[in-house]
């Protein structure tokens, strides 16, 4: 942990130092904040400088992926976004056509919910917001929202972290799944002999790993994979059997299920927010689409 700075005379922080702040916490380094304010990296640097300077202690601390907000810095952060979010509701206001908004959205997900889920939701939204622009990153991780690393985090989860704004939205049943035979009438497979396909390396407290120690303790894995997605594509390939949600599953012609959804897999989609940003209104109206919009069709 970095030394404080050695206090100085105070000088005023602006609305438009604070932005470059929570531009930086949202970008992570100089150039990614630049990009978001508007200005270029160095005018990021010096400005952090002298609002370190002006106030005598550190807002955020430095390593080599980036910049990390300390406490202090998380807390103009977040007056950062309640001005943003007075500024926006202002210009609507003023619009003639209310109804336009625009600026980036960063959501957050799993491979398996981004390509079963997420990018089918979002047909429409483009047409409807054409001003809007999206970033969308996938990572068994769930993001810091409080560290402003997205903006909507969609998770499948019995219970979601503290210190967000949860929607559940959706149940996501899972199932053992194998290959379906060419031509042949399904039969009853032996799971406790099957040839199993797991993440237990990558997400030891998944449903599904919890469920097969539990049930099926002798059986050793003969593939480890880091995702429910991977697991899915194992399965098609005719690698083994694995457990995965229905609607992804579902979507695999190749795939049957070898038995009803088992219920201790169960998990809810969850849809999740800062606090503190969910009243913007680009978020908002991308959070009200998503949860409009995500649909399981294919699930029973």
């Amino acid at each position: 942990m970095a030394a404080p700075l050695q206090s100085t005379a105070a000088s005023p922080i602006g609305a438009g130092e604070l932005a470059v702040l929570l531009a930086l916490v949202r970008g992570g380094t100089l150039a990614a904040a630049g990009a978001l304010a508007g200005v270029d990296g160095s005018t990021v640097f010096r400005t952090v400088q002298r609002c370190e300077k002006a106030l005598g202690q550190r807002l955020f601390e430095r390593s080599r992926s980036g910049y990390l907000a300390t406490e202090l810095g998380l807390q103009l952060a977040q007056h950062a976004e309640r001005i943003e979010a007075e500024l926006e509701s202002a210009r609507s206001a003023a619009r003639l056509d209310a109804g336009a908004v625009g600026g980036l959205v960063r959501i957050s997900t799993t491979d398996t919910i981004l390509s079963g889920l997420l990018l089918p939701a979002l047909t429409g939204l483009a047409a409807a917001h054409p001003l809007l622009r999206l970033e969308i990153t996938a990572r068994n991780e769930l993001v810091n929202l409080s560290q402003r690393e997205a903006d909507i985090a969609l998770r499948a989860t019995v219970k979601p972290p503290p210190h967000v704004v949860g929607r559940e939205l959706r149940p996501i049943p899972s199932a053992v799944y194998g290959l379906k035979p060419a031509g042949r009438q399904r039969k009853p497979v032996d799971l406790a002999a099957a040839r199993w396909i797991v993440v237990d390396d990558a997400l030891p407290e998944h449903p599904s790993v919890r469920w097969r120690k539990k049930h099926l303790p002798k059986v050793e894995p003969v593939l480890r994979v880091n995702s429910v997605q991977s697991v899915v594509d194992a399965v098609a390939a005719g690698l083994g059997v694995g457990i995965a949600p229905v609607f992804l599953a579902s979507q695999r012609r190749e795939l049957q299920p070898l038995g009803e959804p088992l219920a201790e897999c169960e998990t809810q989609l969850w849809l999740l927010t800062h606090p503190e940003s969910r009243h913007l209104r680009r978020i908002a109206v991308v959070a009200a689409h998503l949860a409009s919009n995500l649909r399981m069709d294919a699930a029973p």
